[in-house]
């Protein structure tokens, strides 16, 4: 059977310039970012694209899917746009799986778009356009490096002037990106769900030594392109340890610091954003989102789809990794990591932004009960087994993990996803506290860089960037577990 299109960031990608809500000055994408409603942008749906119009053709998405020419914002049939589980795609070689939307995906993930995102490979899961770069990937297809080979079909069709970022790494004969060590650079941020995923999967594989990394400011600011003409944009940038506090976009909140612990100036650019690394790439899609593998040979972007950058790292890199035997997307029989990721849709980035996301009761009400079924049924599965698909930890459990760690903090605050919450729930909190103690996950777990990301980002919803203090999460998570025994 033909697989779908992997999707990895839930949410749309609004056309170029425009504005997200009528009436409204400073818009999420008035700034020509790339909001990804669930990492990073796939949303298949109807309805109009209240943007500035421009008519988007979403497909490749799961089934019962009508995709049409306009995505509106009020009236969008929020989907998953992403399945955990890579089935069978093969680029050069087998591509274990349905690379799915990142749950950790985050719609403020993107501030841009890129090449070719992780939204169209055939897979077992459909995939979207939702999620068009990890924050954002609209596109798919890959380039010369796998001419001859089965590829994914572009979720939607791509504008003339786009490109899309997602080619992989591989050993075949006359890849154009084969495995090295040294020769890859990771551009990720703490904040952005999908990039968590694809750095606690490199700490995991110990692949700390091959593959080097920089983690974005996690709060957006203003960015300049090359070309002059063109306006300021919302998106992430570099961090300078040298440089000023600085206020939101609006010119309110902060002062914020011009750099956190870890956030480090461009290495091999001195680039001042993201922005600017997609246009040395030569992107012309206009969304530049995170996580980005670069390839410091070419100097150019391999991906930026956080489900294929994490299947690279689980796969592809073998022979440079310190723990080479664990394989997280169980290659062998992806039936239950398929299985698992279906059903844990409704809770994922996607499902928790349709509640922050809708613009009627009705359609809040709709996915604040399918986010408690399946946050419940999530419960009663991991009551009775250590990890989603039994007892070997996989992707899955990444995905739903770095859900969990955003959740008390901010998708129950920021949107209203607050019928449960973990720290009342005993097995997920312990779950929870089961993944973060494993060796290198505590290391890629930043609460403070991912509140001033969601709350300072967007001066549209909090207008003065006032960063809530929390139910101290992460201290409940250095206390002991007993799921070892389970």
């Amino acid at each position: 059977h033909a697989a779908k299109p992997s999707r990895d960031s839930y949410g749309y990608s609004p056309a170029r310039g425009g504005k997200l809500f009528e009436n409204e000055k400073d818009t999420i994408s008035e700034t020509n970012e790339n909001i990804e409603f669930g990492h990073d942008n796939n949303v298949r749906e109807v309805g109009r694209l209240s943007i500035d119009e421009r008519p988007y053709h979403l497909s490749g998405q799961s089934r019962n899917e009508k995709e049409v020419g306009r995505l509106g914002i009020d009236e969008r049939a929020w989907r998953p746009s992403d399945s955990f589980a890579p089935t069978d795609r093969e680029i050069g070689g087998r591509l274990s799986g349905n690379a799915s939307a990142s749950d950790e995906s985050d719609p403020f993930a993107s501030a841009g778009s890129n090449k070719t995102d992780g939204s169209g490979f055939i897979l077992e899961t459909p995939s979207n356009e939702e999620k068009k770069s990890d924050d954002d990937k609209e596109k798919e297809m890959l380039h010369s490096s796998t001419k001859g080979k089965k590829v994914p079909t572009p979720a939607r069709t791509l504008l003339p002037d786009e490109t899309e970022w997602r080619d992989f790494v591989s050993s075949e004969p006359g890849a154009l990106f084969p495995p090295e060590s040294g020769r890859y650079h990771l551009y990720a941020s703490y904040a952005c769900p999908g990039s968590h995923r694809a750095l606690i999967i490199r700490a995991l594989k110990g692949l700390e030594d091959a593959i080097s990394v920089t983690i974005v400011h996690p709060t957006w600011r203003l960015t300049k392109g090359s070309n002059p003409e063109e306006r300021d944009q919302r998106g992430w940038v570099f961090g300078d340890p040298d440089g000023e506090p600085f206020a939101n976009t609006a010119g309110r909140g902060g002062p914020f610091p011009p750099a956190f612990p870890g956030n480090e100036p461009d290495p091999i650019f001195n680039a001042s954003s993201i922005r600017e690394i997609y246009e040395i790439a030569g992107d012309t899609a206009g969304k530049y989102t995170v996580p980005i593998l670069w390839d410091k040979k070419q100097q150019t972007i391999v991906n930026n789809e956080s489900s294929d950058i994490s299947y690279m790292f689980n796969s592809r890199l073998n022979d440079f990794a310190d723990n080479p035997d664990l394989d997280l997307y169980t290659e062998d029989d992806p039936s239950k990591l398929n299985e698992a990721i279906e059903w844990l849709a409704p809770l994922m980035i996607h499902g928790v932004y349709r509640c922050g996301f809708a613009k009627t009761q009705t359609a809040y009400d709709k996915a604040i009960n399918e986010l408690t079924e399946t946050f419940d049924r999530a419960d009663a599965t991991l009551s009775k087994q250590r990890y989603l698909t039994g007892d070997a930890l996989t992707d899955a459990d990444i995905r739903l993990f770095v859900t969990l760690l955003r959740f008390d903090e901010v998708y129950a605050f920021y949107f209203r996803a607050n019928s449960r919450l973990v720290m009342l729930t005993p097995s997920l909190l312990n779950y929870c506290r089961d993944i973060y103690q494993t060796p290198g996950v505590p290391e890629t777990c930043d609460m403070e860089q991912i509140k001033a990301h969601f709350y300072a980002s967007h001066a549209e919803w909090n207008k003065f960037s006032i960063i809530p203090r929390g139910l101290g999460f992460m201290d409940l998570l250095a206390l002991p577990h007993d799921r070892d025994e389970m």
